[in-house]
């Protein structure tokens, strides 16, 4: 662990092995946080943060602090995209697009560093009233281990432009790219205790930072019930927290729709990291009209996906672990007990590997209240339901108690605009799922989805606080 701008980690440590999915082989071990050390950690926070060289630095080389980092993520590309893969699972091409999209989001708020500001507010002749933006203090970051180094960055990055000293509490399946970071911290010219990286169990370490008193903000990304868990220990404290949880999110198909184009895009919605993304397409809401032309060609896309190892380039890679893997297979056995599998369904060997693979699946006829239509699954799969008109779709799509994202396909702009004004989604996409990352994009949840937003100018708020001063003069 980076520590006070040290490697922290003896032998008398819990040390907790860390596992390639693809493998199932050992790639490292990492050091299971104590108490003790979490407050060394926070407290070092605290003295970086109110240290006069920390305040000493100015917006704009906050900003230069940051685009270096940007720097140093892609001089170390090659070795950054093999660590996500390894430690992931995910295929080469989208470890890649992980790491150039981090680079990305500490090169957006490097820019934004010196262009977040106050206002004047007009009050009356003789008293000038101004706000302040001033950094929260103290931040903490939960790291899921789905998209480890992009959810890293895209929040460390932000908070650091704003002015706060910020610990990662990286995720104990996929640390290594948090590591490979804290390296880069480690060597560059930020004072020590800005960056800190602490490693370990969610129920150690993690619950350890997000109930410690020293922490001011907490940005946690995962499961609904664990960020329930954060929530109420941070209101021991008051502590504010932004949320990023679960997705049930739907891809809305109507009659008029480029098909090649929707298909294209639905597939691609699902299957990425396997299906184990928050953001992930996981229902599709056809019309009924076009449904079994529309179903059949993503049936075939389906079929012709390549499951393999993350580092031989497939188009899906495995699970994460047997609890994951088997969480997938039981939502798999209720599907054909529910409904009818359409492709897929089944656990996958590849030659060579011992890892957790599961058949891209596209399920069908399960009713709009079973567990399957209204769960994350959190695998590669599918499930497809028909509506006859846009007041059906609509009801359906915001028919779960998550809503992150909406994909809309049709070529009629009146459809379009209609159908995203009324959808309880954070994001909207029409005629795209994704928009290639979205770095500028802000991006959240309604109801159970989370709270606030990330990336974009709007994430900024998330790490400052707002104070009014005003001065009363005369003549």
């Amino acid at each position: 662990m980076l520590i006070n701008g040290e490697w922290v980690g003896a032998e008398e440590d819990e040390w907790l092995p860390v596992y390639n999915p693809s493998t199932g082989e050992k790639l490292a071990e990492i050091v299971n946080a104590t108490k003790k050390q979490i407050d060394n950690a926070v407290e070092v926070a605290c003295a970086a943060f109110e240290s006069k060289e920390w305040k000493g630095f100015k917006p704009h080389e906050r900003g230069q602090l940051l685009m270096e980092m940007a720097t140093y993520i892609r001089e170390h590309a090659d070795k950054l995209s093999e660590l996500e893969c390894l430690d992931v699972g995910k295929p080469m091409t989208q470890a890649r697009n992980d790491i150039e999209a981090a680079a990305r989001y500490f090169e957006f708020y490097a820019g934004a560093a010196d262009k977040l500001m106050g206002d004047s507010i007009p009050i009356e002749d003789g008293l000038l009233d101004v706000t302040v933006l001033e950094p929260m203090g103290v931040t903490a970051h939960i790291i899921p281990w789905n998209y480890p180094i992009q959810i890293m960055s895209r929040s460390v990055a932000a908070a650091i432009a704003t002015g706060n000293a910020v610990i990662v509490k990286s995720a104990e399946d996929t640390p290594l790219t948090a590591d490979a970071l804290a390296k880069g911290f480690s060597e560059s010219k930020l004072p020590k205790g800005i960056f800190q990286h602490v490693t370990g169990l969610g129920a150690n370490a993690g619950s350890y930072l997000v109930s410690h008193e020293g922490v001011d903000q907490i940005t946690f990304t995962g499961s609904v019930q664990t960020g329930i868990t954060v929530m109420k220990s941070a209101a021991e404290s008051v502590t504010p927290v932004t949320l990023e949880l679960g997705g049930k999110s739907p891809n809305i198909v109507f009659q008029d729709a480029d098909l090649e184009k929707a298909a294209e895009g639905v597939k691609n919605a699902i299957v990425q990291n396997a299906g184990q993304t928050c953001s992930a397409g996981s229902r599709l809401l056809v019309h009924s009209s076009i449904k079994e032309t529309f179903v059949n060609q993503l049936v075939e896309k389906f079929a012709a996906l390549k499951v393999g190892r993350g580092i031989d380039d497939p188009d899906i890679g495995p699970i994460l672990n047997k609890c994951q893997y088997e969480k997938v297979l039981s939502y798999l056995e209720l599907g054909k007990k529910e409904g009818k599998i359409l492709t897929g369904g089944e656990p996958i060997t590849v030659e060579g590997a011992g890892g957790y693979y599961i058949q891209p699946t596209i399920i069908d006829g399960v009713s709009h209240d079973s567990i399957l239509a209204q769960e994350e699954i959190f695998g590669p799969v599918l499930t497809v339901f028909t509506f006859e008109d846009i007041e059906e779709a609509i009801g359906l799509a915001n028919q779960t108690e998550y809503g992150l994202v909406t994909g809309i396909w049709t070529s009629n702009v009146n459809t379009a605009h209609y159908t995203a004004s009324r959808v309880k989604s954070g994001q909207v996409f029409v005629n795209n799922y994704g928009a290639g990352g979205g770095v500028q994009m802000p991006f959240g949840g309604y109801k159970k989805s989370g709270i606030g937003r990330e990336k974009g100018f709007e994430a900024l708020n998330n790490y400052v606080q707002i104070k009014n001063i005003a001065v009363k003069y005369d003549m």
